[in-house]
């Protein structure tokens, strides 16, 4: 199925209680976890999308009551010198989870069809054929039991100036922007060229994109974790575990405790 970002572009305000609704959510991915600590799952959320568009603000809240130790956040930025002598997946599979865990991609391995063929890092020839090496590298995560939800960020120009504009105001978020946000914005007409190859090429199957419009932050942020939780609903056994005898009767000598009926 085609992906046009231009559907994606409404802004619309969200319809309901955000506070509520959040504090739904988060509670779901806290049992979606429970479930891959409990059943050996491991699975990858990756983000990619515009400078500014709310990534990092929707990580935020969707970790906000995960536990630590299963969980860990990967922000992706230019390789370094180790990482450049080496295939350029090689840097992603050293991030991938073990079971139990969940990896979240801060930007991924698809640098290689957005950034590396927009700046010129990765010749034609590189990044055409990055495409079929992303594709098999997917189909082996999801052929290896680790599951895989894509999301894209989708923001417009107008809206991305704005939160340029709001960063640079602000002293405690001038930190945020930078020189290449704007070498990037300049650039805007050839990244929508490279994002729909992306699309057109990598939207398969085993690992379908999910585009959130993201110029409403929160309304961005209930659908994507609303996308996030429902997917690995889908995938990950949602069985609590069953009471251990042996912990029961521990807890039975020590306190006087009784299962419930």
């Amino acid at each position: 199925m085609s992906i046009s970002l231009s559907d994606h572009e409404a802004g619309a305000k969200y319809d309901g209680d955000y506070s509520d609704a959040l504090d739904a959510l988060q509670e779901r991915l806290e049992r979606v976890q429970s479930a891959h600590i409990t059943h050996g799952q491991r699975s990858i959320i990756m983000f990619e999308g515009w400078d500014a568009a709310g990534k990092g603000g929707i990580i935020k809240r969707m970790t906000a009551l995960l536990d630590p130790r299963y969980f860990e956040v990967w922000p992706i930025g230019a390789p370094n010198d180790e990482e450049k002598a080496r295939h350029f997946l090689w840097r992603f599979w050293r991030r991938l989870p073990g079971n139990r865990e969940i990896s979240i991609f801060d930007r991924s391995w698809y640098g290689r069809v957005l950034v590396e063929r927009v700046e010129g890092f990765a010749s034609e020839a590189e990044w055409r054929k990055g495409y079929d090496e992303i594709n098999e590298f997917e189909a082996q995560l999801t052929g290896s039991r680790t599951n895989l939800v894509k999301i894209f960020v989708h923001l417009t120009q107008e809206e991305q100036d704005k939160r340029f504009t709001d960063r640079l105001d602000d002293p405690w978020k001038r930190w945020k922007t930078g020189p290449e946000d704007y070498r990037n914005r300049s650039k805007r007409k050839a990244y929508l060229a490279a994002m729909e190859d992306m699309f057109a090429q990598t939207n398969t199957r085993w690992a379908p994109w999910k585009v959130i419009d993201g110029n409403n932050k929160k309304a961005a942020r209930i659908a994507a974790l609303t996308h996030i939780a429902e997917a690995l609903e889908a995938i990950v056994p949602m069985t609590p575990p069953d009471l251990d005898p042996a912990v029961v009767k521990l807890a039975g000598k020590a306190f006087g405790y009784k299962p419930k009926d």
